[in-house]
């Protein structure tokens, strides 16, 4: 009878917790979790884990690096890796590659130029740019302090936006520009918030995912996303079993990772039926700890067969995976999504088509299709495209050598619209939106934030300048960016009007300091 009992308090254990998880209000769950008999009471909760580092030979992870020496310049220019660039299927950029070209490059594949790098580049030429950004090798150089809040080291893992500006100081500081820009990228792509998985430990560990895999096959990338921790529970992937099927991640995964919405390329039955391979995944829960003991279990397993996209089979979540990369309209599905992250107008079907067969034909990797758009003319001679908020936030501090040393940013960049870890949904930021009434008075915080200790003191003593020379000043504060005629003759007639000829110095310098805000804040600045 003892073993009896025992079995019965166990299952009675399991239903209790199981109906805590259903409560969706997070404080009448954590309430009815404490209520539960010492009997139930859950395993010690576990230390928390150190950050995830990245094996040899990877990109690092997210274990904190060392300040290199010197501040933000430390450290020997780029330099194009001892192999080639092997030929582009399509047209290649022509007409030189000179400073805009260079500058336009480090907006689309990274965070805005450093003081100097643009001359760096520019003196690589197109294709030593281009494979000095997609061939890194070793472990990135994070150059200058390491971020702080208060003085304070960051706590990525409990501190409130403690993630965001840990991934933020990687943007700003890390020589590795691209290999951030991709992580970017995919963490968009596969989009993933902490709203819904709960757990700064499993996003952090896709986002390690996103930088150590980036840049080599995608077919590796999506069985990787597809087990990940944060995706399981994001997409319900452990309430997918026999007899319960969730459609949700086989659902996402044909219509936003891999094939596309209104293409032909899928049906409701292979939905169904891909759902039914991706069954079997499962995690323990407790109180204090969350879900840990991720595994597969086959008695969660549909093994009965599938038919999808017309070849059945007894399918796994492997098979899944294999299944909608080898899609015959997964290659170009592929090449114009990536494309629409690096050039605003679409390919044509012809460079669409070669872009498929040179992805195909690597094996499906990431980084030969990559380097082609990269020096596809249209990045360089088409039209200029937004740049999304938080890659306008960190190029303002990468103009100005700065770095993280309070948790501002966190709540500007939500106001401007992007609070990394935390999409608004499963498709990702809407790159149609990053400009509107609500966004754009974010984006003026965050660039007066971006000035503070930049601006000039007011002073009767201000030293006399021309209108010229202010502006001037203005623009070398922001490293430069490229200002249409349009800007330019704008911002000439403000320097010139917003003052008498003969002003003091206290009026000088508040004109010094509106320029300075408005070079950051003209169209041509939000743009790349």
């Amino acid at each position: 009878m003892a073993s009896v009992r025992q079995r019965k308090r166990k299952r009675s254990c399991a239903s209790l917790r199981r109906e805590a998880r259903r409560i969706e209000n997070r404080q009448k769950r954590e309430r009815a979790l404490k209520r539960m008999p010492a009997r139930c009471a859950p395993p010690a909760k576990p230390t928390k884990p150190a950050l995830p580092t990245a094996p040899t030979g990877t990109q690092p992870s997210v274990a904190p690096m060392p300040p290199a020496p010197g501040g933000p310049s430390a450290g020997p220019a780029p330099s194009a890796p001892a192999s080639p660039i092997p030929p582009s299927p399509i047209d290649v950029h022509p007409t030189g590659f000179g400073p805009r070209e260079a500058e336009r490059l480090l907006w689309r594949a990274g965070f805005g130029p450093r003081p100097g790098q643009v001359a760096e580049l520019v003196a690589l030429g197109l294709d030593g740019a281009v494979a000095s950004l997609t061939r890194p090798s070793g472990a990135a150089p994070l150059d200058g302090p390491e971020p702080t809040v208060d003085g304070a080291a960051l706590d990525p893992y409990v501190a409130w936006g403690h993630d965001h500006l840990w991934w933020m100081d990687r943007m700003v500081r890390s020589r590795h520009q691209l290999v951030e820009r991709m992580t970017l990228i995919w963490h968009d792509w596969f989009a993933t918030s902490d709203d819904g998985v709960g757990s700064r430990e499993f996003m952090l560990q896709q986002n390690d995912l996103f930088r150590t895999t980036g840049l080599g096959s995608f077919p590796a990338l999506v069985k990787a996303v597809t087990v990940d921790k944060a995706m399981l529970v994001w997409l319900s992937g452990l309430d997918n079993r026999k007899g319960a099927i969730n459609e949700n991640y086989g659902r996402e995964l044909m219509e936003l990772f891999t094939l596309g919405a209104d293409r032909g390329a899928y049906t409701e039955n292979d939905v169904r039926e891909l759902a039914r391979a991706l069954t079997g995944w499962r995690a323990d829960w407790a109180n204090g700890v969350g879900l840990y003991n991720f595994r597969f279990d086959p008695r969660r397993f549909d093994d009965a067969n599938k038919t999808v996209f017309g070849q059945t089979g007894n399918f796994g979540w492997e098979d899944a995976c294999r299944l909608v990369v080898e899609h015959p309209l997964h290659a170009t599905f592929f090449v114009r999504k990536l494309w629409s992250y690096f050039i605003p107008t679409p390919p044509t079907d012809a460079q669409a088509d070669a872009l498929a067969k040179l992805y195909v034909d690597s094996g499906r990797e990431v980084r030969p299709v990559l380097e082609a758009i990269l020096r596809a003319p249209e990045l360089y001679t088409g039209a200029r495209m937004v740049k999304p908020a938080i890659v306008f936030n960190v190029g303002l501090l990468r103009a100005t050598s700065r770095t993280i040393t309070d948790d501002n940013w966190v709540w500007m960049g939500a106001m401007a619209g992007q609070q990394l870890f935390r999409p608004p949904d499963v498709s990702g930021w809407d790159d149609t939106r990053w400009l509107d009434t609500s966004t754009m008075a974010g984006r003026w915080i965050v660039v007066n934030e971006a000035l503070v200790g930049l601006t000039v003191k007011p002073s009767g003593a201000y030293a006399a300048d021309t209108p010229e020379d202010a502006l001037a000043a203005a623009r070398a504060l922001w490293n430069d960016p490229p200002l249409t005629d349009e800007t330019l003759s704008g911002l000439r007639a403000f320097a010139t009007t917003a003052v008498p000829a003969d002003a003091n110095g206290w009026l000088r310098a508040y004109r010094a300091n509106a320029l300075r805000m408005l070079v950051g804040m003209c169209p041509d600045h939000h743009t790349s």
